[in-house]
């Protein structure tokens, strides 16, 4: 027997970030939006807790327990009083290292694929309290669609969308750190007054609404200047998809990713077309939102 559970990819269209906090994490007005990328997490009973993954980048994915699906494993049979003893693989399409937060869907997938395989009944607030435990990105994960996420990020509010947005992201040709563009954030603010990060009611209509010209004009991430401050260089596909029409472009979350908003489908594909020819890029991948969260096939 196995259980297979499908996440998505998100982008934040809008990342708002409060100062520094005591605990060195910060409070965050973190939009989320599902989109249709996703990993593919397979639970089988084994001998001991092993991991493997397949796919694009497989080889900068870690396989030991570290990873945030075998993290996620432990944490729900410690609780359980089970052995862990389950072998997870992990068919990756998700950009690794992309700020996409493929990792932390794969953290979603596997909690839910081994509280299938295991029978263990948890409830959805104890599946998020784990999720949130593991990390700020991983209860949406398990959520999907869109939300609103404070605290670190992983207080979740389910937002209501009103139609279907059409995206392109562009790969950078190497990873970028989340703790170093974080730290960049700091040191870029020294000297400034933060304020308290809130989400963007224009934003919120706009996805209410389901207008993507609304939603461009109201699109914003406080990590991209950090970003791009390590990683210049991602101003060249940000410029590309500029020129080819994008509707709005910015860093996805704390990058290397770069994000293109387009009117529709049609829009996407030219926008995708001149990315691919631009040589700002490692690859371009076309996919739209909201999709459902974490989903056992």
């Amino acid at each position: 027997m196995s259980v297979t559970v499908r996440v998505p990819a998100k982008v934040n269209v809008q990342l708002a970030v409060g100062a520094a906090r005591p605990d060195g994490f910060h409070d965050l007005a973190n939009v989320f939006l599902a989109v249709g990328l996703y990993d593919e997490v397979t639970v089988t009973p084994a001998d001991e807790l092993r991991v493997t993954c397949e796919g694009p980048d497989a080889a900068q994915v870690p396989l030991d327990r570290t990873n945030l699906a075998a993290r996620a494993a432990l944490a729900l049979a410690e609780r359980r009083g089970i052995e862990p003893a389950v072998h997870i693989h992990i068919a990756k399409d998700i950009p690794v290292a992309g700020g996409m937060a493929g990792g932390s869907a794969d953290g979603a997938g596997a909690l839910l694929a081994c509280d299938r395989l295991w029978g263990t009944g948890a409830s959805r607030a104890e599946l998020l309290a784990i999720c949130a435990e593991l990390g700020s990105d991983v209860p949406f994960g398990l959520v999907g669609g869109a939300a609103l996420g404070t605290g670190r990020g992983e207080q979740l509010t389910a937002l209501e969308v009103g139609g279907t947005f059409h995206w392109v992201f562009a790969m950078a040709e190497r990873g970028l750190s989340t703790p170093a563009v974080f730290r960049e954030f700091d040191r870029l603010a020294q000297g400034r007054d933060i304020p308290e990060p809130v989400a963007s009611p224009d934003l919120l209509e706009a996805l209410a609404k389901g207008d993507p010209d609304a939603l461009a004009a109201a699109v914003s991430n406080d990590l991209q200047p950090a970003a791009l401050s390590l990683f210049p260089e991602l101003a060249d596909p940000l410029e590309a998809g500029r020129g080819a029409g994008a509707l709005a472009t910015l860093v996805s979350g704390s990058g290397p990713t770069t994000a293109f908003l387009a009117r529709d489908a049609e829009s996407a594909e030219k926008v995708a077309a001149a990315l691919r020819t631009s040589g700002t890029c490692r690859s371009v991948r076309v996919a739209a939102g909201p999709v459902a969260g974490a989903t056992v096939l």
